[in-house]
């Protein structure tokens, strides 16, 4: 990435950019992973890639990954292609680009969700799949953390500016739907810590409740063959 990219993203945005570390939890992208399976995946497009990870799990699933992001982040694989891109703007990519389009935890760093979504569905192929991850606000620690802090667990001060968008299900639910997807799915992580601790719950109990205790929400959905 050179410096007049970085000067066309703007300093703001790449340094809220640089806050998030770039790296997410790796049960977010087993979750990915499991969604993805048994996908006919040529182009794999992961938009708010940040360093990469993902490609490690989805290196059977697709023939081209293609990670998109403000920032060139350390530790981005060698076999992967980066594009440098606002993603508070349109993404510098033609229509139905990707067969499947995948932002981990990105969402919530932005100021528009519903345009983010949009773009999303506009550069995946008609009947492609869409999936897009952000922090769980109905988790029993989010609601705790709402009840005696007056804010969601990953909304807290220490979160902002990098985190600026919290949405719940139904909220995802509807954006994804006025974007055009259709099988609107809505799934979770199934890890999630303890409150007031730095454990998480066993996986068992996680499958029992997901919703109660998953830290992240996955919400998935095919672009309408018809728009």
């Amino acid at each position: 990435m050179t410096v007049g990219m970085l000067r066309d993203i703007g300093e703001d945005r790449a340094a809220r950019a640089r806050l998030s570390g770039g790296t997410s939890h790796p049960s977010i992208h087993a979750a990915v992973r499991d969604l993805l399976r048994g996908e006919r995946t040529g182009r794999l497009l992961d938009v708010g890639c940040g360093r990469g990870e993902l490609r490690t799990h989805v290196r059977d699933l697709c023939d081209d990954y293609v990670g998109v992001d403000a920032l060139a982040y350390d530790g981005f694989p060698l076999e992967g292609r980066l594009i440098a891109a606002d993603l508070e703007q349109r993404l510098p990519l033609a229509d139905a680009a990707a067969d499947a389009v995948v932002s981990v935890e990105t969402i919530e760093h932005l100021e528009n969700p519903r345009a983010f979504m949009r773009e999303l569905v506009r550069v995946v192929r008609p009947g492609g799949l869409v999936i897009v991850t952000t922090p769980n606000q109905l988790s029993a620690l989010s609601l705790l953390t709402l009840v005696i802090r007056r804010r969601f667990a990953a909304f807290q001060d220490v979160h902002y500016p990098a985190h600026r968008t919290a949405l719940l299900e139904v909220d995802l639910r509807r954006i994804a739907s006025e974007a055009g997807l259709r099988e609107v799915r809505i799934c979770y992580s199934l890890a999630g810590r303890m409150p007031f601790s730095a454990r998480h719950f066993p996986r068992i109990v996680a499958r029992a409740a997901p919703r109660w205790f998953s830290d992240t929400v996955l919400v998935s959905g095919r672009r309408d063959r018809v728009r």
